[in-house]
């Protein structure tokens, strides 16, 4: 909750797809304790008039972007673009003194996320990469039982996350960063992370040569394998070709935890936890996801603290994604250089809000077949 006379943090959000319609502007409505939306930008007319009407803020094309910023007091912006503008419009933030809240992946390449974190820094802004599973109860509480050691020591993971893309989806297309590594890829990797308590050593990938023509020049299907030290392996198989799956497991020299939907939001989450051969399930209710992203870094800024998941953390998952490219297409393992993560997701950060009815969005159809 919001302390007696503390001020809100004005956000816009940048860019007006399928996921801000859907999730992130009607989250602003559990976060008012400290957030509140005060402008959006995209570069459809229909939509800005649209949402104007609907959210009654300044709504502007992205050419207007530092004007607006300036006119409207933002203090804070929920970067919601295709892959490969997160960088631009990160440094465009930070050199009119504005907060960066941006979606994973956090970048394309290793070399734009270093730039991000950079021109963070040399505007003393904060930089946080939208991991809202950092903040939600059955990943929190898998990390826990995991620390407790209920399980014993955690040797494998394994994930599967698939759907089935929409023809012509910017996940398809090679231009704006599209593909199933770079989409998809950072939920598995990081939660492998987040659970083993570390960071993987070598990575091996296959691809699969689809001939579907949504898939032109990007990975439709992909497998993974990643090496952590003290023996501890991790795989998963992902896909933007393939029935709707989202599952993830871990499993230690004691017992095993099921975690599904692993990754998703919008459905109640189960755990099924099996320990000495007895196997108990236990259901989390449906919450808001993006709600919590809001509270949390609005906190960060209004006390001055580098929210957890920070831009090191999203370039975690992007060099780890980067050298998955490089596997597939050399066909070799390809080995990580050393890289020390402190700060974890842990129960602390859990925030809970009321899940929302998602609205009718404009212009902008869901990402997956349906």
């Amino acid at each position: 909750m919001a302390r007696q006379g503390e001020r809100r943090i004005r956000y816009a959000v940048v860019g007006a797809g399928n996921l801000a319609q859907v999730a992130i502007l009607p989250a602003f409505q559990n976060a008012k304790d400290n957030s509140e939306l005060v402008a959006i930008f995209s570069s459809d007319r229909e939509k800005r008039a649209a949402l104007k009407k609907q959210y009654g803020v300044e709504c502007a094309g992205y050419e207007d972007f530092e004007q607006v910023c300036r006119d409207a007091r933002v203090d804070a912006v929920y970067i919601v673009l295709p892959n490969t503008m997160h960088r631009e419009f990160t440094e465009r933030a930070a050199r009119v003194g504005v907060h960066v809240l941006c979606e994973k992946p956090m970048a394309t390449t290793v070399e734009d996320c270093e730039a991000m974190i950079r021109v963070a820094d040399d505007n003393d802004v904060r930089l946080m990469i939208a991991y809202r599973l950092h903040f939600e109860e059955a990943n929190l509480r898998a990390i826990e039982l995991l620390r407790a050691g209920t399980l014993g020591e955690p040797s494998l993971f394994s994930a599967v996350m698939t759907q089935q893309a929409r023809p012509g989806d910017i996940r398809t297309r090679q231009e704006v960063g599209g593909g199933a590594l770079l989409d998809e890829g950072p939920y598995p990797i990081n939660a492998a992370r987040y659970l083993f308590g570390a960071e993987p050593t070598e990575v091996v990938c296959f691809t699969q040569e689809d001939p579907d023509a949504r898939f032109e020049g990007v990975d439709g299907t992909a497998l993974a394998l990643l090496r952590f030290s003290g023996g501890r392996l991790a795989q998963f198989a992902i896909s933007h070709a393939a029935s709707e799956v989202s599952s993830y497991r871990v499993v230690g020299s004691k017992g095993d935890l099921r975690v599904e939907p692993g990754f998703g939001y919008g459905t109640e989450r189960k755990h099924f936890l099996t320990v000495d051969g007895k196997t108990k399930e236990r259901s989390f209710a449906d919450q808001d996801q993006f709600a919590p992203e809001l509270l949390y870094f609005s906190r960060c800024i209004l006390e001055g603290r580098e929210p957890e998941p920070s831009g090191w953390e999203g370039l975690a998952d992007v060099r780890v994604v980067v050298a998955l490219q490089e596997s597939a297409r050399t066909g070799r393992a390809v080995k990580l250089p050393p890289f020390e993560r402190r700060e974890r997701p842990s129960i602390d950060q859990l925030i809970t809000r009321p899940a929302l009815t998602p609205p009718e969005p404009v212009n902008a159809p869901s990402p997956t077949l349906e």
